[in-house]
């Protein structure tokens, strides 16, 4: 992860997600992936260069090895490939985010996975693909904060109730 946007951004939160994502699709772990964030004027030079549209983005993904989640189970493994790059705009994502009423940590959680699908092929182009596409993306999103909820409860369980102690205070 390089944050080159000016913006002070959840690092932890964006590598575990492109993490969880990454897992999620049954890709190689030891698959390389980037995340670049970066500001509204680099994304908006960027959104015009690779997309030919006006203005920032949210996110973009640049896909470098062609891979298909999964495969089959009697394949031999392909290892380890360069996904590609994600790069993020936290400024747009934080507008965006607000607008929507919803966090920025989320809101940039949420990105990086849609970054994830789209270095896998994934598109939202035609109404059947942003069906499935968003569809993925709100599994797997809804798995990452589970997950990240389970292993928070790991670290700091809640202390045992003395039942002893209990019936002693209703006493």
């Amino acid at each position: 992860l390089a944050n080159e946007s000016g913006v002070e951004v959840p690092a932890e939160l964006i590598i575990d997600a492109a993490r969880f994502a990454v897992t999620a699709m049954d890709v190689n772990p030891a698959a390389l992936l980037s995340v670049l964030c970066v500001d509204e004027d680099t994304m908006a030079d960027m959104h015009v260069q690779w997309m030919d549209l006006p203005g920032p983005t949210d996110v973009m993904s640049f896909p470098m090895d062609e891979l298909v989640p999964g495969g089959r189970p009697d394949a031999t493994d392909p290892g380890p490939a360069i996904l590609g790059d994600i790069v993020l705009c936290p400024d747009f994502a934080r507008k965006q985010a607000r607008e929507a009423k919803r966090s920025f940590e989320h809101e940039l959680a949420m990105l990086t996975i849609h970054g994830v699908l789209h270095l896998l092929g994934y598109d939202h182009a035609e109404p059947e693909e942003e069906r499935e596409m968003f569809g993925l993306q709100n599994r797997i999103l809804d798995a990452f904060y589970a997950d990240r909820h389970r292993r928070a409860q790991l670290r700091h369980p809640r202390q045992p109730v003395d039942l002893g102690r209990v019936a002693d205070l209703v006493r």
